[in-house]
């Protein structure tokens, strides 16, 4: 589990303030938070769907506009699947080979966020165990 985690809170910005952080960090996965409460996911792969540039040659300008546009709300995946702390390994795998998703927020009972763990941590952890 990664447990230093760079969040975006619901409210802040809109989804190019996402995509800088996620291409500053080389994150995949950004946890959307309104306090301390985990409301909901971000991916590059939802950014990424809201791209229509690159099949013209004028992506820059078209991210450009359409990134300013839309906020992190209007794109996050609301009320994500999360596992917490006491979670087995194996149940992790289980769940992210059931979905569509690669990454899984960690929280505690109140909801509050812990950490991320993604299939690149579970994929680690199996290549450790080798």
């Amino acid at each position: 589990m990664t447990d230093e985690l760079r969040t975006l809170n619901l409210h802040d910005g809109n989804l190019m303030d996402a995509k800088i952080i996620m291409e500053e960090n080389h994150f995949r996965h950004l946890p959307v938070t309104s306090g301390n409460k985990l409301v909901g996911m971000i991916s590059l792969t939802d950014i990424h769907r809201m791209s229509f540039g690159g099949s013209y040659g004028q992506e820059d300008a078209i991210d450009t506009s359409i990134f300013s546009v839309l906020t992190v709300q209007q794109v996050m995946r609301d009320n994500p699947s999360t596992i917490n702390i006491q979670t087995t390994i194996k149940e992790a795998a289980e769940l992210l080979s059931k979905e569509e998703f690669h990454a899984l927020p960690v929280v505690d009972d109140s909801g509050k966020l812990e950490g991320i763990v993604t299939t690149t941590d579970l994929i680690k952890y199996l290549l450790e165990q080798y």
